[in-house]
C-alpha cells in the first residue's frame, strides 16, 4: 500500500502488524486498520520514526528504505566512552597549519545535519570554509575591515570589547597572531530562518552536535566568541559569507587538526543542580 504525498508503504510481508509505528508516530498520523494505515492530511512531521521503530524493516516514507539506513543495536558509544569524549573535549586554540579533507567535512556536516530541530524544521544552514586559501583572504578582510574601524574610533577602546577587539587587531598588525580565528584552517558558522519555529536553539544544538562527531575523529574546535564580536562591528560579514539576510546566525566555531595533546580530563566542580520537589 501507498501514499502519493508521504510515499508512506508497508511491505505487508514483512509487517507483523506490532503497531509500533502508529504508537510511536509523534503527529499521529498512522493507525492500525490490522496492517498500518497513514493520514495524508493529517500533518506528518516527516521525522522517520516510523521507518526507525519497525522491528522487521517493513516501513518506509519519503521515499526512504530501511535497507539504506544504519543499523543502531550495539553500535553507539558506552557510557564511559561518551564521558570520556565529554570530559576529555578541550576547546582548541593551536592549530596545524594542514586543510582537513573536503569528504571528511562533508560527512562532519552530514551527522550534525541529524540534529534534533523545533517541530522537525531541519532548516540548519551550515556556512563553512573548507580550503585554507579561502580561509586566509578572509582572515586578511575581516582584520583590514577591524583595523578601518579602529583606526577611525568606532571601536572601544576599554572594555571587553575592546580589549579583544583592539587588542586582536594590534596583535595582527604588530606579530601577525591571529586571535580572531585561533590560526584554525576551517570556519563554521549555522544559521537559521528567522521565521523558523527555534532558529537560536536549532543553531546552536546543530553545532553542539558537529563539534562532537568532529572531536570524535581526532578533530579540533573552539567555539569562536571573538569572531561574533567581529560580526557584530563587521554585520556585512554575513552577506560577503552567503548567509541569506532573512537568517539569525546561531555562532561560529573554527576546527581543523590540532596543534596539541592533552592527556587527561580536567576536574570540575559538581555540577549545579536544582532538584525540583
Amino acid at each position: 500500500m501507498e501514499k502519493s504525498m508521504y510515499n508512506f508503504r508497508v511491505d505487508e510481508e514483512l509487517c507483523v502488524q506490532c503497531g509500533e509505528c502508529a504508537a510511536d508516530c509523534p503527529a499521529g498520523v498512522i493507525h492500525m486498520d490490522g496492517f498500518p494505515v497513514f493520514d495524508e492530511d493529517g500533518g506528518c512531521y516527516r521525522c522517520q520514526h516510523c521507518l526507525a521503530v519497525c522491528p522487521t524493516g517493513a516501513v518506509s516514507i519519503l521515499g526512504k528504505k530501511p535497507e539504506d539506513s544504519q543499523a543502531v543495536v550495539g553500535t553507539f558509544p558506552t557510557p564511559a566512552q561518551m564521558t570520556a569524549l565529554i570530559k576529555g573535549r578541550r576547546s582548541i586554540r593551536r592549530y596545524r597549519n594542514e586543510e582537513v579533507s573536503a569528504a571528511l567535512i562533508e560527512e562532519l556536516l552530514d551527522v550534525a545535519g541529524h540534529a534534533p530541530t523545533g517541530v522537525n524544521a531541519q532548516d540548519v544552514l551550515f556556512t563553512v570554509v573548507k580550503e585554507c586559501s579561502v580561509m586566509d583572504a578572509l582572515r586578511q578582510d575581516v582584520y583590514e575591515r577591524l583595523g578601518k574601524l579602529k583606526d577611525s574610533g568606532a571601536l572601544p577602546d576599554e572594555g571587553m570589547v575592546g580589549r579583544y577587539m583592539g587588542g586582536a587587531v594590534k596583535k595582527w598588525r604588530e606579530e601577525k597572531i591571529d586571535i580572531v580565528f585561533r590560526g584554525a584552517p576551517h570556519l563554521l558558522i549555522t544559521s537559521a530562518p528567522k521565521a523558523s519555529p527555534c532558529p537560536a536553539q536549532d543553531t546552536l544544538i546543530a553545532l553542539t552536535t558537529f563539534q562532537m562527531i568532529a572531536h570524535a575523529h581526532g578533530l579540533g574546535t573552539v567555539w569562536d566568541g571573538i569572531f561574533m564580536m567581529a560580526l557584530g562591528f563587521c554585520p556585512e560579514l554575513a552577506g560577503r559569507l552567503g548567509i541569506p539576510e532573512q537568517h539569525l546566525v546561531g555562532y561560529a566555531m573554527v576546527f581543523g587538526w590540532p596543534a596539541v595533546e592533552y592527556h587527561r580530563t580536567v576536574q570540575r566542580t559538581p555540577a549545579q543542580i536544582n532538584v525540583v520537589r
